[in-house]
């Protein structure tokens, strides 16, 4: 394949705060390993990005820095040769919104226009109205892990109290323009048959114009680690805290059904917690404060050793479009137990044990059938490393989107505008 300028566009890209920023990194450190000529457009927070690709940064206000009115106020006054899209931007976020989709999307319209010398342009989920412009002028993929939609119905279950539910009606009110913005693209990836199924159904989506390809993994970091000595009663989840879709309130509760079973019993978690918050208050009601502890802004090798020292891996969500931490953990070779549900079936095979999801005395009861019949789990665990190898390998998911990469240029070329 000839090699290609690629813009990559990502609204936000935080290297350690939920799965966008790890996406980003290694897709474009994936397609500039292959020769390609790689730059990402980056709304802030900013990715951490391979040496070989170039960061772009087109800032935005970034008023979810803080949630201070005055601190907001004071970042919009200082802004200089303030835009339209300014006062839209600190309006929306003054009213409860979530706008940098949006506001995103018309500045990386404005900055193509700018810089028109692209091959193709990758979005990394912004699903925002200035794609509709780009995508006459690029070629254009768009990147959609799941539909946003999962989200909201989750949160929306999690309480029933009327100003909650409110503030999540405005929140998400970005959910009109993707549903509005996804029919009218013509190339969509997405790393799972579930999340095709999701984005078919609740964007309106013809299932002829979405790929599937998996994300990959850097199987050569998460490794098992075999001279750190395992924890053996050490569990490890990856979860954003207060995110009810992740369902960490059920792995805590099972903590504390355990905690007089297994006297050394605890748990890591890869997130960072809200102070005062949901989960905060759920851990001191449980009496498990001494039994967990949360790390946040690791690098993939310190995780990986964090997976190493631990003895079974928890993923108790209620929905993944792409479980990372599922393919994480078989890539370190430890015992997993994930939910049955969403696209973790599909991830996992028959590598890991699976349960419902929110069955608090299911997930009990295998935690302990797994502490006390190791030996065979951890078997299981050593075949669940080759099925990643197998599976998820950067090298031909790089195929992969080189194919797509090709296929949307052709198109693109051949379209009658």
């Amino acid at each position: 394949m000839s090699k290609l300028k690629i813009a990559i566009l990502s609204y936000r890209s935080a290297p350690f705060g939920g799965g966008q920023g790890i996406y980003v990194h290694d897709i474009s450190k994936a397609l500039a390993i292959m020769g390609h000529k790689v730059e990402v457009i980056s709304g802030p927070p900013y990715p951490t990005l391979y040496e070989n690709v170039k960061l772009t940064k087109l800032p935005g206000l970034d008023l979810f820095q803080t949630f201070s009115f005055k601190k907001r106020l004071n970042i919009f006054l200082n802004k200089k040769n303030k835009k339209l899209i300014d006062f839209y931007e600190f309006i929306s976020t003054l009213l409860g919104g979530f706008p940098e989709m949006r506001t995103f999307g018309e500045r990386a319209n404005n900055y193509l226009k700018a810089n028109p010398g692209f091959d193709i342009v990758i979005d990394n989920q912004s699903l925002s109205y200035g794609l509709i412009a780009i995508e006459k002028r690029f070629p254009l993929i768009e990147i959609i892990h799941h539909p946003i939609t999962k989200d909201y119905q989750y949160e929306l279950k999690s309480s029933d109290k009327f100003l909650y539910r409110l503030s999540r009606h405005r929140w998400y009110s970005f959910l009109k323009m993707q549903k509005r913005v996804a029919k009218k693209l013509n190339t969509i990836v997405t790393p799972s048959l579930n999340s095709l199924k999701d984005i078919s159904v609740d964007f309106n989506v013809n299932k002829d114009n979405i790929t599937v390809i998996y994300n990959g993994l850097d199987i050569d970091i998460f490794i098992p680690y075999p001279e750190i000595k395992r924890q053996p009663h050490k569990l490890i989840t990856t979860a954003s805290a207060d995110v009810p879709l992740k369902g960490l309130d059920y792995t805590l509760k099972s903590l504390a059904d355990l905690k007089n079973n297994f006297e050394d019993i605890s748990l890591v978690v890869i997130g960072k917690i809200k102070r005062n918050g949901h989960t905060s208050r759920l851990i001191k009601k449980l009496g498990i404060q001494d039994r967990v502890s949360f790390k946040t802004g690791l690098t993939k090798n310190e995780i990986a050793k964090e997976y190493a020292s631990s003895s079974i891996a928890v993923v108790s969500s209620l929905y993944e479009g792409f479980g990372y931490p599922v393919i994480e953990a078989m890539s370190c070779e430890i015992p997993l137990v994930a939910t049955n549900s969403s696209s973790i079936p599909e991830l996992v095979d028959k590598y890991a044990t699976l349960i419902e999801p929110k069955n608090v005395t299911e997930l009990s009861n295998t935690l302990t059938t797994i502490f006390n019949n190791y030996e065979k789990y951890r078997d299981i665990a050593v075949r669940g490393r080759a099925h990643t190898i197998e599976n998820f390998n950067w090298l031909k998911i790089t195929e992969e989107y080189e194919n797509i990469i090709h296929q949307t240029i052709k198109k693109f070329k051949n379209a009658d505008f």
